[in-house]
């Protein structure tokens, strides 16, 4: 477990928080605030015991490569992209302060634009229980540089802002950069917030001592970007339910046909390994049964249902049939802990969005009959989200690398500045 704001004195005392207030920006409104109302918890509790501030700091987006994708883009289209305007609409944490003024019901001054040093006499000169707010860390090259001397030097500034350092954005507790972990080297004491906390608690046991049988539903397009955590899991995991594009590539190895499916050759042998100790550790492995295929990636490509393992010539697997769900059923059925991370098919889509909702229902079922069920990756909570199931889950994560990286089994920079 980790160190939170509730293990310390903070009466008094200025505080320097990491959020993760990344949120999508169109026209500089936000357009999601999932991210912000997590963070009010924390922020709430630390006004209630009588701070003398909160100044939060947070990335938002990356302004420099962002800008210049899009820079490129509007090129391409033979269009003109006025830079400060992109980054203005998209970048700035002005019209984030603006928004969280609103749900917190106080005002948040924004410590102006451009640069997050020289702040510290604007900080000072606030009158007590002030929440501030710094630009984006990413403007700083500082922030993600790979020398920590370089990363120190923001680091050391931010440090200077307050008394003691919260961490409460899990987004980017797998980040080793100035503002989620080096801004530790210089405060006496850094601990976590409600979310780290929240997010610790759930995710941490899967790894270490999960309440068994656990059931992880690993799903999405690649093995070659969950090999780690299917690896992980398998230590603790009753089953494997692998589904999604990577499923193909495990058929694939097990000598089946997949027709125009979604396949990374360059990955057989890794799946036949994966299957290897699976059989070793004694995990059921549960792969497609039947699909609902297409004869192209397109939202308007009719369904086709296909009834066995085998995927015609002509076809791409899209999503799972109703032999697969049922194999699916039985096996959660049984789990007394189920982490999710992918979905099973191309939900995006209506026409191969079912596997993935009735997936989202299982799991819902097995929160109601008593299972710890943890959701975690950016793809699985926009499922449960799209699903209306969201509340119907025991923890759905914040974080997409991060959750992921944490099941793998890594130490998180962000995280363990909070130990």
């Amino acid at each position: 477990m980790i160190k939170t704001i509730k293990d310390v004195s903070v009466r008094g005392k200025r505080i320097i928080m990491r959020v993760d207030f990344n949120v999508p920006m169109k026209d500089g409104k936000v357009q999601d605030d999932t991210r912000i109302v997590a963070a009010l918890p924390s922020i709430r509790y630390l006004l209630e015991q009588g701070v003398k501030s909160v100044v939060l700091m947070s990335h938002l987006g990356d302004p420099k490569k962002d800008a210049k994708k899009a820079k490129e883009k509007a090129e391409k289209d033979g269009k003109e992209f006025d830079e400060a305007k992109y980054i203005a609409g998209k970048h700035r944490m002005k019209p984030v302060a603006e928004y969280l003024a609103g749900k917190l019901g106080k005002p948040v001054v924004f410590a102006g634009e451009d640069s997050c040093f020289g702040k510290k006499a604007l900080i000072e000169s606030q009158p007590d229980g002030t929440v501030l707010m710094l630009e984006n860390t990413r403007f700083h090259k500082e922030e993600t540089s790979e020398d920590p001397a370089e990363r120190d030097k923001l680091a050391k500034e931010l440090a200077s802002y307050g008394e003691i350092s919260v961490n409460d954005a899990f987004g980017t507790a797998h980040r080793d950069h100035a503002s989620t972990a080096s801004i530790a080297k210089f405060l006496k004491t850094s601990v976590g917030g409600f979310l780290m906390e929240k997010e610790v608690a759930y995710l941490e046991p899967i790894v270490v001592n999960p309440g068994k049988p656990l059931v992880a539903i690993i799903g999405g397009a690649k093995v070659s970007s969950k090999i780690a955590v299917l690896e992980s899991l398998l230590k603790n995991a009753a089953a494997l339910i692998i589904g999604g594009g990577m499923a193909y590539t495990f058929l694939k190895a097990q000598g089946h046909k997949i027709g125009k499916s979604l396949v990374e050759d360059d990955q057989l042998d890794t799946a036949k390994k994966v299957l290897e100790a699976a059989k070793k550790s004694g995990t059921e492995i549960v792969l497609p049964l039947d699909h609902v295929g297409s004869e192209k990636f397109d939202s308007a490509a009719p369904a086709v249902a296909i009834n066995g393992v085998d995927i015609p010539d002509n076809l791409m697997g899209m999503d799972v049939g109703p032999k697969t769900i049922e194999a699916y059923k039985a096996v959660l059925a049984k789990a007394k802990t189920v982490v999710w991370n992918g979905p099973v098919g191309v939900f995006e889509f209506d026409a191969f969005a079912k596997g993935t909702g009735e997936v989202a229902k299982l799991v819902a079922e097995a929160t109601g009959k008593g299972a710890t069920t943890v959701v975690g990756g950016g793809d699985s909570v926009a499922a449960v989200n799209k699903f209306g199931l969201a509340d119907k889950m025991s923890h759905v994560s914040t974080g997409g690398g991060a959750s992921l990286e944490l099941l793998e089994g890594k130490k998180l920079p962000g995280i363990e500045v909070c130990r």
